[in-house]
Parts: C-alpha cells; structure tokens; sequence
C-alpha cells in the first residue's frame, strides 16, 4: 500500500510551516533551484519531472495528498533534482526540515512515517528506472497500468481499476509519444486488458498485462 503522512499528523506541518495554493499548472518549484522547503500535499495532485537540456520532459511520479515533495531538504546545501508543478489545484504546507526538527523528536509516529515516505521514493525512482532503461514499449504502458491500478487511491483520481488518464498524460508518464501510446492502448483493448473510455483508462485483465513480463 502506497504510504501517506495521516491527516491526524497534518497539525504537525502545520504548526512548522505554512500553507499555500497553487492553481493547475502553476510551478512548486523547479529544478536546479536551492533545495531549502520540504512540501506536504494536503489535497490535490502534483506532477514531478525531469527537464532535460533539450527540453524534454521525463514523468517521475504524480503524487495526491499525503505525500511529500522536495524531500532533498534533507540533506544541506543541495539543490532541486526536479520540477514540480500543479495537475488540478493544490493546497501544499510548507516548512523546513528545520522547523519540523522538534515535532520529529515528539512524535515517533511522524518520524517512522518520514522514513517510509523516504524509502518509498527511492523504491519508486529505481522502479521508474528499470521502466525506462529496461521495458519496451508495451511493457512500459504495461507496468505503468498495472502499478498505477494496484489499489484505489481517490485522491489521485483511481477509482477501483480505472484511471482517469487521457493517452497524452500517459504518453508524458511513461516517456513514449501519443501516437504510440494509443496505438498500445487500441491492442490492449482488443486483446480484452483494458477498457477505454473518455479520460479514462480501466485495467480488465490484470493477468494478461502481466503476461507481457517472461
């Protein structure tokens, strides 16, 4: 199950910091900027991506509430990997490691959930990592849906089995053009994996896409 900061230990982030709105598309941060705030969504969504100097752009991860952003505060003198920008409208608490520091030493419980959340991204980054460097094409849609589909999360929008994604969005997800990506999606559907809809893709057959992985 993908861990999540409670919303019992949202008061915590509050009291360190504070909180703001951004609109959709509206940039958090962007990357090479001074890594100095850490970033708790606490309703809406956030796109994290890598620029690269030809100015294409490599999805990481879309994170809802509960999750944290900018985590590379943790470490001194460090600078932003990624930029982060708003998918709908998001409310975000901002605070320092710093200024979260004496909550971390009262509460055992938001300590042990901060050093998951860290876990969990490294876990994340190495699974985007064997995606883009070891999957073709229609294993990377593949995995993308299954991984995507594991369990409901409303706040990201998946409901059940189905994600509310259009083939452009996923195409930006998994590194792939539009085109292609479609063109994967219309042979899962045929195959009976998938379902298309408006926006909207739902898994059928989680046993067939995984049959795409020897």
């Amino acid at each position: 199950m993908m861990i999540k900061v409670p919303e019992s230990l949202f008061f915590y982030f509050e009291r360190a910091g504070i909180t703001r709105t951004v609109p959709p598309g509206g940039i958090v941060y962007m990357q090479g900027e001074p890594a100095g705030t850490i970033y708790l969504i606490k309703k809406g969504r956030v796109r994290i991506y890598y620029m690269g100097d030809d100015g294409r752009e490599i999805t990481l991860a879309v994170m809802e509430a509960g999750r944290l952003v900018g985590d590379s505060s943790f470490l001194s003198q460090s600078s932003r990997p990624t930029t982060v920008s708003a998918v709908n409208e998001v409310t975000l608490i901002s605070c320092t490691a710093q200024s979260l520091m004496p909550y971390l030493m009262k509460s055992e419980e938001l300590c042990l959930i901060l050093f998951q959340l860290l876990t969990d991204s490294c876990n994340h980054l190495c699974s985007q990592v064997k995606r883009l460097t070891l999957y073709d094409r229609r294993q990377k849609v593949a995995s993308f849906l299954l991984e995507e589909t594991e369990y409901p999360n409303p706040d990201k929008g998946i409901i059940g089995s189905t994600l509310p994604y259009s083939h452009e969005e996923l195409a930006i997800c998994v590194g792939l053009n539009r085109v292609t990506v479609t063109k994967i999606l219309n042979e899962f559907c045929g195959l009976g994996y998938i379902g298309l809809g408006y926006r909207k893709i739902t898994v059928t057959d989680r046993t067939g896409l995984e049959s795409l992985f020897p």
